[in-house]
C-alpha cells in the first residue's frame, strides 16, 4: 500500500476545527452549541460591499492579475496610507486570504531546515505554513500572568542561530488579544536589524483595538522597511471570512518578486472577493466605531464572568476578539471534547478551542487553557459563561 508523505504526517491538526465531528453529533442530539471556538464574526458585513457583489454584471468570471485587480490594490494602498502605513499598489499582492499571505512570506524567506521564531502561544496555522515550507518553528514563551506581553529581547537572542531567518508576530494577537506597545515594536525592529532577519507581521485584526490602545504597525517602525512583510485580510475586518481575500505587503523588491512567483503559480486571487473588498475599502469609520464598542462589551462580559469562577484566570486583552483563559482542568483537549460529548445544561453546551493547539507540538503547554472567541451576542455569551461555570463543577466532580 502506498504511504503518505512525511510532510502530511507532520502537518498539525487544526485545534479550531478538529472537534467539529463531536459538535455535529451533539447537534443531532438536539443540543444547542455556543460556538466560541472559531473567529467567525456575527456582525453584518458592510452593505455597500455586499451590494457590489450582488449587482455585478459580469458576463463571465475572468482571471485577475496574479497580484490582484489594480483598482483594488490602489484602493488598498490608499487605506494603508490613511493609517500612515507607507505602501503603494506595486508593493501589494492580493492573496487567497491571509493564510496564503503567511505561506508566501515563509516561502519567500526560508529554506528547508531554516528556523522561524514566534512568540508562543501563536496562531495555529503559522505552524502549518512552516511545515509546508519544510522549515522549523522556534517558540519564545509568553505568559498568561502578564497578559502575554512580548518576552524580553534576551529571550529571543537565546534562540537565534545561523539558521534563523525570520520572526512572526500577530498584532493584535490571535489567540491572545494582546497588542504590542510601541516600545515592544521598536525592540523587535532593533532585533531584526541587528541580526539581519525578516519580521513578518500579521495585522489582520488591526481595526479591533479597545480602551483607546494604540496600534503600531510594523511599518511604523523606521529603518527596517527592507526587513518587513505585512500579512493582512478582509475576513475579520468586514465580517467576510468566506471571501478569501488577503494581502502580502513588502517594500523589499527581492522579497516581493519572489512572492510574485508563488502568486503566479497559483494563478490569481478570487474575483468576486476582490469586488467586495474594493468597495469595502470605503467603509466609514463609524462602522468600525460601532463594531469596536460591541466587541468591548462582549470582551468585558467574558473576562468578568471567567474571573468570578473559582480557579479561573483570564487577562483582559486590548485587541482582536479572543481571550485565553486558564481553567481548573487537567487536559484542555479532553475537557473540550467532554463538553460536546457528555455535558449539557438546559440542552446547551459550549465549544472552545483547546489551547494546546496554539503552542508548539509536544511542548505539553496549554493543557489548562482554552481560547475563547467572543463573537456571539451578549445574551448568548452570558448563557455560555453560565454553562462554563456549571460544566467545570461537573467535570471536576467526576475525578
Amino acid at each position: 500500500m502506498p504511504t503518505i508523505s512525511q510532510k502530511a504526517i507532520q502537518m498539525p491538526v487544526s485545534p479550531i476545527r478538529k472537534l467539529v465531528p463531536y459538535a455535529e453529533d451533539a447537534k443531532k442530539r438536539g443540543v444547542h452549541i455556543y460556538h466560541l471556538n472559531i473567529g467567525q464574526p456575527d456582525i453584518d458585513a458592510p452593505k455597500a460591499a455586499l451590494d457590489a457583489v450582488r449587482n455585478s454584471d459580469l458576463k463571465l468570471i475572468p482571471y485577475s492579475h496574479s497580484a490582484g485587480h489594480i483598482s483594488y490594490r490602489e484602493k488598498l494602498a490608499k487605506y494603508y496610507q490613511d493609517k500612515h502605513i507607507d505602501v503603494n499598489e506595486n508593493e501589494i499582492i492580493v492573496t487567497n486570504a491571509g493564510t496564503e499571505a503567511v505561506l508566501f512570506a515563509v516561502f519567500a524567506c526560508a529554506n528547508p531546515g531554516d528556523e522561524i521564531i514566534v512568540p508562543e502561544p501563536f496562531y495555529a496555522n503559522y505552524s502549518a505554513m512552516v511545515v509546508y515550507a519544510g522549515a522549523k518553528l522556534v517558540p519564545v514563551p509568553c505568559s498568561i500572568d502578564n497578559g502575554f506581553a512580548l518576552p524580553p529581547v534576551k529571550e529571543f537572542e537565546k534562540v537565534i542561530t545561523p539558521k534563523t531567518k525570520a520572526i512572526i508576530i500577530s498584532n493584535p494577537g490571535n489567540p491572545t488579544g494582546y497588542i504590542y506597545t510601541r516600545q515592544e515594536m521598536e525592540q523587535l525592529g532593533e532585533l531584526v536589524k541587528q541580526h539581519d532577519l525578516f519580521l513578518i507581521s500579521d495585522e489582520v485584526y488591526r481595526e479591533f483595538c479597545f480602551d483607546n490602545t494604540e496600534i503600531v504597525s510594523v511599518l511604523h517602525v523606521k529603518g527596517i522597511e527592507e526587513n518587513v512583510i505585512i500579512v493582512d485580510s478582509v475576513s475579520k475586518r468586514y465580517s467576510a471570512c468566506g471571501t478569501r481575500v488577503g494581502a502580502f505587503i513588502s517594500k523589499n523588491k527581492e522579497v516581493y518578486n519572489a512572492a510574485m512567483k508563488f502568486a503566479q503559480a497559483r494563478l490569481s486571487p478570487p474575483s468576486y472577493g476582490q469586488i467586495f473588498a474594493e468597495v469595502a475599502c470605503d467603509t466609514p469609520q463609524s462602522y468600525f466605531d460601532e463594531v469596536v464598542a460591541e466587541y468591548t462589551k462582549r470582551r468585558d462580559i467574558v473576562v468578568e464572568a471567567i474571573n468570578k469562577i473559582d480557579g479561573c484566570f483570564c487577562p483582559k486583552p486590548t485587541g482582536a476578539f479572543y481571550v485565553m483563559a486558564r481553567l481548573p482542568i487537567d487536559d484542555s483537549d479532553k475537557f473540550c471534547q467532554w463538553l460536546l460529548e457528555k455535558f449539557e445544561h438546559n440542552q446547551q453546551t459550549i465549544m472552545f478551542a483547546p489551547a494546546t493547539g496554539f503552542y508548539s507540538p509536544n511542548s505539553g503547554k496549554g493543557k489548562d487553557e482554552v481560547r475563547i472567541s467572543y463573537v456571539l451576542n451578549e445574551t448568548d455569551l452570558r448563557n455560555a459563561m453560565e454553562c462554563l461555570e456549571i460544566a467545570l463543577k461537573q467535570y471536576n466532580s467526576k475525578k
